[in-house]
C-alpha cells in the first residue's frame, strides 16, 4: 500500500511539473492568437483567440522573416557542426592522451568558463574589425566554433565511457590518432554529442547581443535581431511581437523532440552494448 501511495504521489508531482513546464508555451500560443488589448485585459484571457493569422501576417509585412530565418539556420548549423568537431576532438584528447602542459591547459580552459561572456564583446569586436569581418557571417561563426563548456563536457564523458583497452587494441591494429577518434571514440560519444549539438544550436539560434553588435546589413540580420526591430519606439504591437516569437520557437521545439528521441535511443544502445 505504501509503495502504491508513493507511486501515485510521484506521478502527481510529475504531472504538476509537466503542467508548469508546458504553461509558458501554452500562454505564448494563446497570446499569439489575441490582440494587444486582449493581452492587457484583466482577468487574462486563457483561451485561444482568432487573430493568429493576422498577427503572423503583420510580422511578415514588417520584417523579412524568412530571410532572417535562413540566416539564423545557416549560422546556427555552421556553429553547431564546428563545435561538435573541435570540441569532441579536444575533449577526447584531454580525456585519453597525455601531453606536456595538459593539466595547466585544462585549468586555463576551466578558468575561461568563469568569465562573463560580456567581457569579451569589445575585444572580439576589435579583432573582427581588424580582420574586416564586421557585418559578415564569419564574425558570428568563427568565434563560436569551439567553446570551453563543450570541451569540458566531452572530456568528462569520454573519460568514463571510452575504454582505454579499446584504444590500445586500436593502436595494435595500426590506428593513428585520427582513426582512433573517428572510428573508436565518436560512436561511443554519440549521446554526449547529441546533447552538445542541441545545446549549441539553441544557444546560437537564440543569440541576440553579439549579432546585434556585429551585423550592419539588414539583409544579414538573424531572427532575434529582426524580431527585436518589431518593438516600436513609442508603441509596440505585442500581439505581433509574440506571434513572431512563436514562429521563432517552433523550430527549437521540433529540434528538442528529435534530439531527445535520438539521445534516449543512443543511451539505450550504449547500455545494451555494455
Amino acid at each position: 500500500m505504501a509503495t502504491r501511495t508513493k507511486s501515485v504521489l510521484l506521478h502527481i508531482g510529475l504531472a504538476i511539473g509537466l503542467l508548469i513546464s508546458i504553461f509558458p508555451f501554452y500562454w505564448l500560443l494563446v497570446m499569439a492568437t489575441r490582440t494587444t488589448s486582449d493581452i492587457y485585459s484583466f482577468p487574462p484571457k486563457l483561451w485561444f483567440g482568432t487573430q493568429l493569422l493576422d498577427n503572423i501576417g503583420r510580422v511578415f509585412d514588417n520584417v523579412d522573416f524568412f530571410g532572417a530565418f535562413w540566416n539564423t539556420l545557416f549560422v546556427a548549423s555552421a556553429c553547431t557542426l564546428l563545435v561538435l568537431f573541435f570540441d569532441s576532438l579536444a575533449g577526447f584528447t584531454f580525456a585519453k592522451f597525455d601531453f606536456p602542459g595538459k593539466k595547466m591547459l585544462f585549468v586555463l580552459l576551466l578558468a575561461t568558463m568563469m568569465a562573463p561572456s560580456q567581457l569579451s564583446l569589445v575585444p572580439s569586436f576589435v579583432i573582427m574589425a581588424k580582420f574586416g569581418w564586421v557585418g559578415t557571417f564569419k564574425a558570428l561563426i568563427i568565434p563560436g566554433m569551439a567553446n570551453a563548456f563543450g570541451i569540458f563536457w566531452i572530456r568528462q564523458y569520454a573519460q568514463e565511457s571510452v575504454p582505454s583497452e579499446l584504444l590500445d587494441a586500436g593502436r595494435i591494429d595500426g590506428c593513428g590518432f585520427l582513426r582512433l577518434y573517428w572510428n573508436v571514440a565518436l560512436p561511443i560519444l554519440r549521446p554526449a554529442l547529441s546533447f552538445l549539438g542541441a545545446f549549441t544550436f539553441i544557444g546560437a539560434w537564440n543569440d541576440y547581443l553579439w549579432p546585434l553588435i556585429i551585423l550592419t546589413d539588414e539583409r544579414k540580420y538573424t531572427l532575434q535581431v529582426a524580431l527585436a526591430s518589431l518593438n516600436g519606439i513609442y508603441v509596440t504591437d505585442y500581439s505581433m511581437v509574440i506571434a513572431g516569437t512563436l514562429l521563432a520557437v517552433i523550430p527549437l521545439i521540433l529540434l528538442f523532440l528529435f534530439i531527445s528521441k535520438q539521445f534516449i535511443s543512443d543511451i539505450a544502445a550504449g547500455a545494451i552494448k555494455s
